[in-house]
């Protein structure tokens, strides 16, 4: 199986440039044509454009696997249940960062089997970057049109401790984390860039102790694991993919020092 996806992985990553460049002809028109979804998040035309682009070229690339988009998340769990193997996508993850212009947003593809991401390519189209992995095989990162190159994890935590997190979501337990893990610099960042940051050796720990739906970390969560990392829940399993009706993660963590017990942090 490992040859057939490596073999989806170049046409992924186009894929997800392709999104990304109707993405950024949204962003460069400066009119977004925000509208509001059923649970008052914003929705743009980037969003609309891009999960067009990301949802039919999949259908074509492998018919017989279904696609699972933010976009079009209204597959009942009695249908979704039993997939064995899937698309899960986010064609704008991170809409307040793209409508807030600071270019922290990225379109996000994986491919789940057996409730684990075996494949995810994480694209930011602003900065015409890259992002792939294959859990077991490898992750890299690939600028504009050059060729793309190995990344890895920083296998042992800096000191003092590079601990990314979310601009829009921080609780007082993300607080207490950081009390408890001494000298620290905390990097705000958007979307799935914090696992990015991990994968490329950029960052230490990311504590995600808020909420995320499962469309925002698995693409991300593949580059990281094939760059090294871990990512687990709080009691230390791997995070899993549809396992449950409503498609909200549990808080996890996103690492690389596998020598500290990161847990132990938040007790």
């Amino acid at each position: 199986m490992s040859h057939e996806v490596q073999g989806l992985l170049d046409r992924v990553i186009g894929i997800a440039r392709r999104a990304g460049q109707e993405i950024l002809e949204v962003y460069a028109s400066g009119d977004a044509g925000t509208q509001a979804k059923a649970d008052n998040s914003p929705l743009t035309l980037a969003d609309l454009r891009a999960h067009r682009v990301i949802v039919d070229s999949l259908r074509e690339l492998t018919p017989d696997v279904p696609v699972l988009s933010e976009e079009a998340a209204d597959t009942p769990w009695s249908e979704r249940s039993r997939w064995a193997r899937y698309w899960l996508v986010d064609p704008l993850d991170g809409t307040k960062e793209f409508l807030s212009r600071n270019g922290e947003f990225t379109v996000n593809i994986a491919l789940i089997d057996g409730h684990t991401p075996v494949l995810g390519v994480v694209h930011v189209p602003v900065r015409a970057t890259t992002y792939s992995g294959l859990p077991g095989t490898g992750a890299w990162r690939r600028r504009g049109d050059s060729a793309a190159e190995p990344i890895r994890v920083q296998a042992h935590a800096a000191s003092p401790l590079r601990v990314v997190g979310s601009k829009s979501h921080r609780g007082d337990s993300l607080d207490g984390f950081l009390a408890r893990a001494g000298a620290h610099e905390l990097v705000p960042v958007g979307s799935s860039l914090k696992f990015c940051m991990v994968a490329e050796g950029a960052a230490d720990v990311y504590p995600r102790l808020g909420p995320t739906s499962e469309w925002d970390t698995a693409a991300a969560q593949a580059v990281v694991c094939g760059a090294g990392g871990v990512v687990v829940t709080l009691d230390g399993a791997p995070l899993a993919y549809n396992t449950k009706a409503d498609i909200l993660n549990p808080h996890f963590f996103v690492y690389a020092d596998r020598t500290r017990d990161w847990l132990a942090l938040l007790r």
